[in-house]
């Protein structure tokens, strides 16, 4: 599995865990709802910055996101 893919599972299983929608996740890290769905499928290449701005807006540190089997 690409890294890209790894990303956008891990941004979509913690956004459901969490009950949050696409929109309600890009409003909370000042992101475009169209960018979230994009990288959730795994087609865009998401910078280091917006990983960031995610983990934040889910409540969880860069640490807690990587940390999964995904990333192993």
């Amino acid at each position: 599995m690409e890294i890209q893919s790894k990303i956008g599972n891990r941004i979509k299983e913690l956004r459901e865990v969490k009950s949050i929608s696409q929109k309600n996740l890009a409003y909370d890290s000042d992101l475009d709802r169209s960018y979230i769905a994009s990288v959730e499928s795994g087609k865009r290449n998401i910078s280091i910055k917006n990983i960031e701005k995610i983990a934040i807006a889910l409540g969880v540190s860069l640490k807690i996101f990587f940390e999964n089997e995904l990333f192993e």
